[in-house]
């Protein structure tokens, strides 16, 4: 059937190593963008939703939240790259350049840097880094992720399969730390995040469970991808979907991340920004009607360089949907099939990331 001017988005064969792509849609962040990632998460971090603390550390104002930041960069992307996805699959070496402030304006742009075929030949696995600018042209966030993605005609010739060397971390020397952020009054402030623990109360190998769940309502998950103008199918289309072997949308993976950073506020209160990701895997579906819980594994407490007020800690936090860890042992991996390891069914999440926590 002729689509005449409609975009259909591009399938794995029109992807080429090398290829750049100026994402459209410029969007400038509004105070009501702040509020709606809230309703739809329930973030507590005062950052995001106090002038006057983000002020009292630097800021000239509040900030938007990293992660809302994030996926208005990454749902920019997505009519380019992931229109046609299966799933998005994993990201590295994610770095939150500089703070996001109300009124800025994001762009994206994506650079191909690896394609892989699947041996059923429908499909293939699209590697991009992407970049978000604020309207200066400065860079306020950096990405590589990898999604799966249908070709057009199974039986087109698959691009030649190049796959690329990703960082498996960001060094602490590398992560970026705002210049603005100043942590003088921080200890008069505190009773504003709620928290008492700071970098130097966690251990290597402690585990904070979160307490609490989050059921994932199908109005505030279309919702949530809608405010980040995400119009990947898999999130919409109830009729497509049905189709499937699911038989219904998938949940975008971010609203996922979103909701167990928001569960995992409770004994990480203190972490004042999130500085990089290591690492991100999407390890299973997740539905409308499912509860998120969340854990946090704390992998590595690191200095940072130049600063004495403020130490980063290299965290794990895994996603696990309708069984509560705080209530029962939930492992990360099980035994799959030949017996080898495998992530538990009920793991959604496992996002390796470097935040920010002030000193004593």
């Amino acid at each position: 059937m002729a689509h005449g001017k409609a975009t259909t988005g591009n399938y794995f064969e029109d992807f080429q190593v090398g290829q750049r792509l100026q994402h459209a849609t410029p969007r400038t962040i509004h105070g009501g963008d702040l509020a709606l990632y809230i309703a739809l998460t329930g973030d507590r971090r005062p950052l995001a939703s106090s002038t006057e603390f983000a002020r009292s550390l630097g800021f000239s104002r509040e900030c938007a939240p990293d992660l809302l930041a994030f996926h208005l960069v990454f749902g920019k992307t997505v009519a380019d790259i992931s229109l046609n996805a299966v799933a998005n699959l994993g990201y590295a070496r994610v770095l939150f350049h500089r703070p996001v402030y109300p009124g800025d304006t994001l762009t994206a742009e994506s650079e191909v840097i690896g394609l892989r075929p699947l041996s059923d030949g429908k499909r293939g696995v699209v590697y991009v880094t992407s970049r978000g600018h604020n309207q200066k042209g400065q860079e306020v966030l950096s990405f590589h992720r990898w999604v799966m993605v249908e070709k057009r005609d199974p039986s087109a010739p698959a691009p030649a399969e190049v796959v690329p060397s990703l960082p498996e971390a960001v060094p602490v020397e590398e992560l970026p730390v705002p210049a603005a952020l100043n942590l003088a009054r921080f200890g008069d402030l505190r009773w504003a995040t709620g928290g008492a623990h700071l970098w130097d109360d966690y251990e290597p190998g402690e585990r904070i469970v979160h307490h609490g769940g989050m059921t994932l309502e199908e109005a505030d998950h279309t919702l949530a991808t809608r405010l980040y103008q995400n119009s990947a199918r898999v999130h919409f289309d109830q009729h497509a979907q049905a189709q499937t072997r699911f038989g219904k949308r998938l949940v975008y993976g971010g609203h996922v991340i979103s909701v167990a950073h928001a569960l995992a506020f409770g004994g990480l209160e203190n972490v004042v920004r999130m500085a990089a990701w290591n690492g991100g895997q999407h390890v299973n579906p997740t539905f409308a009607g499912d509860t998120l819980y969340a854990w946090t594994d704390v992998l590595e407490r690191a200095e940072v360089p130049d600063r004495s007020d403020l130490g980063a800690l290299r965290m794990r936090l895994v996603a696990v949907k309708n069984v509560d860890p705080a209530r029962e042992e939930v492992s990360l991996h099980v035994a799959g099939p030949g017996g080898k390891p495998a992530h538990d069914p009920r793991v959604v999440l496992v996002l390796d990331w470097w935040g920010l926590v002030p000193r004593r």
